[in-house]
């Protein structure tokens, strides 16, 4: 058993409207060390992005009211917030999705049902590009 916590102070937010992949998500996240933020829709997902500062973006792709190609791209286009990774999470995988998502600015693509090693390799690549970034 591994005593380390490779995650740990990486705050993610979850968007997604449903409590299952909330749930599911979050319980991934903490047992890594994370400090997990959740929310249920676009709208929600955006305060909480201001009110949080994120280190990283998980966001599901189909939700009503702001699905997550809008929420994507308000983030990405508000200066303020366009370097936090945001990785979309969706069952669906057509080539027009993927694009739709790199278009908005996305960086990355995750396929629905994750599992945990996808969602912590996913923080891990994205986290660990930012250190780097700034490691001058």
């Amino acid at each position: 058993m591994k005593t380390s916590l490779p995650l740990l102070n990486v705050k993610v937010l979850l968007i997604d409207d449903s409590n299952t992949i909330r749930r599911s998500g979050e319980i991934f996240l903490s047992q890594a060390g994370c400090s997990v933020i959740l929310s249920h829709d676009g709208f929600d997902g955006l305060s909480k992005v201001i009110d949080n500062q994120p280190d990283i973006i998980f966001v599901d792709v189909m939700m009503p009211r702001l699905d997550g190609y809008q929420t994507c791209a308000l983030i990405k286009n508000n200066p303020q917030y366009k370097n936090i990774p945001v990785i979309m999470l969706t069952s669906k995988d057509t080539l027009f999705d993927r694009a739709r998502a790199k278009l908005v600015g996305s960086d990355q693509y995750l396929i629905k049902p994750f599992n945990k090693k996808n969602l912590i390799e996913s923080v891990l690549l994205h986290t660990q590009q930012q250190d780097s970034e700034y490691a001058y």
